[in-house]
């Protein structure tokens, strides 16, 4: 990560002049907020050198920041707003809901109703319990895993990222030898086996050859929402030998439930775990997240389930579970998504879009790639060189320490800001998540922004073309 800089730092690159030349009221912002927020933001993806924007409002698949430039939003709300933002029913939901109270201490009607839909649209959702985030979603489901196995190992994948817990923080964004991170014990840290992703037959052999391993841990897009994606094959090995063994396979969707398919990509795969966690989506957009799956397994938290077998129960609480705004929002738009095929039209304009910039770089002739799965899209700048075609692309061929290990950097940040610059927003990756208000004005948009971003970095020698 680069070190932050004032916004009075001297600059050689128009990139960056452009971007603080439009943005002056989010340099303002910053500067307040630095005194305040540790550097100046409340989220690590929020990052940017000089300073990110500060957004005012958002509708559909745009927003405006404070200075009133207008984008086309690939930020997505980090992955939640499939149905884009300030879609009308959600509101108006919230709306009503807000008359009638906001925080009860006592259970309602919605979340029963928000409880039947996911086990409706999830396939492994036998049972679900609730939570504030995706973070105690996966705090909570590998609870359950070695609880329900009587074991303690939990087997995940490096960058795999699954919240910032403890038990989860080595190897998902640093530290991809498995050491630990600041502020984590190495005992904790030794409690996971990190494995690659790219052997799968390591893996089965691994589970095949060990006692104590009570549940296997992934994203099934693979590393953080498919930068490195999984080879063919892995769900399934992995899905046949924990069945086998007896461990419990635990399926992140926390940003791909209901967005690979309005059923997960448990769904889309055809291939059910035992434990899934969600969130983003899962609330509407709102503050929320669940764990869902097996009976046998979330009945470990239930109390007449528990005392009939004469095991401990395991507590959870949490002041937030269920909320009745985030169950409000989470029940209208999961019926959306159940009604009206929402997850497959941002599906399809995600293609659309990959296929656009794709050809964008081959007209540029830059050895850049353009890929990713289901409504996501990643651009690959190429950091180190590689002999790339952009119209043949293929990430599996480039492993998990070009994909993802060497990554960020002031490169990302300048496509970034390039992009901005002409009104398009993206993660840090670079890429982002298509909404299904996303349409042929928005890929158009975006095409435009990529263009002269390239021809900015041609320009500055960010980039040379093939």
């Amino acid at each position: 990560m680069t070190t932050q800089k004032n916004d009075s730092s001297p600059t050689n690159s128009a990139i960056v002049a452009d971007y603080r030349a439009r943005t002056g009221g989010s340099a303002a912002l910053y500067e307040r907020a630095r005194k305040v927020l540790p550097s100046g933001i409340t989220h690590d993806a929020r990052y940017l050198d000089p300073y990110s924007i500060h957004v005012s409002r958002a509708v559909g698949p745009r927003k405006w920041d404070v200075d009133g430039n207008e984008y086309v939003d690939y930020f997505g709300g980090h992955g939640a707003m499939l149905l884009g933002h300030s879609h009308p029913a959600v509101i108006e939901a919230v709306k009503r809901q807000m008359d009638l109270g906001t925080h009860y201490g006592s259970s309602h009607e919605l979340e029963v109703r928000w409880a039947e839909l996911v086990c409706e649209l999830i396939p492994s959702a036998e049972k679900v319990r609730f939570t504030a985030s995706g973070t105690e979603a996966s705090h909570m489901a590998i609870r359950l895993a070695r609880a329900y196995t009587g074991k303690d190992k939990i087997v995940r994948f490096v960058g795999h990222f699954h919240g910032w817990h403890d038990t989860v923080a080595a190897g998902a964004t640093s530290h991809y030898d498995g050491t630990t991170t600041p502020g984590v014990p190495q005992d904790v840290a030794d409690l996971t086996i990190l494995m690659p992703a790219d052997d799968v037959g390591a893996v089965v052999k691994l589970i095949e050859s060990r006692d104590d391993i009570a549940a296997v841990m992934f994203e099934p897009s693979g590393a953080s929402w498919g930068q490195v994606p999984l080879p063919q094959g892995f769900i399934q090995a992995v899905r046949d030998v924990t069945a086998k063994r007896g461990v419990v396979m635990l399926m992140d969707e926390v940003i791909t439930g209901f967005r690979w398919s309005s059923g997960g990509a448990q769904k889309a795969f055809g291939i059910t775990p035992d434990l899934c966690i969600l969130a983003k989506i899962v609330a509407g957009g709102l503050p929320g997240g669940a764990v869902a799956g097996k009976r046998e397994i979330l009945d470990l938290i239930d109390h007449a389930a528990t005392t009939a077998a004469k095991r401990e129960k395991i507590a959870h609480p949490g002041t937030f579970n269920a909320n009745p705004l985030s169950a409000a929002a989470a029940v209208t738009a999961l019926s959306l998504l159940r009604d009206e095929d929402l997850a497959e039209k941002a599906n399809r304009t995600a293609a659309e879009l990959r296929r656009a910039l794709t050809e964008v770089l081959v007209e540029e002739g830059i050895a850049w790639g353009i890929y990713g799965q289901s409504s996501t899209f990643l651009i690959y700048p190429n950091p180190t060189g590689e002999k790339i075609d952009p119209a043949n692309f293929d990430p599996l061929k480039l492993g998990f320490a070009k994909l993802k290990g060497a990554r960020s950097g002031p490169l990302a940040g300048k496509i970034r800001m390039g992009l901005m610059t002409h009104g398009v927003d993206v993660m840090g990756s670079p890429g982002g998540f298509v909404s299904a208000t996303h349409g042929a004005a928005e890929i158009e948009k975006t095409v435009h922004a990529l263009r002269q971003t390239v021809r900015a970095l041609k320009a500055e020698r960010e980039v040379k073309a093939a």
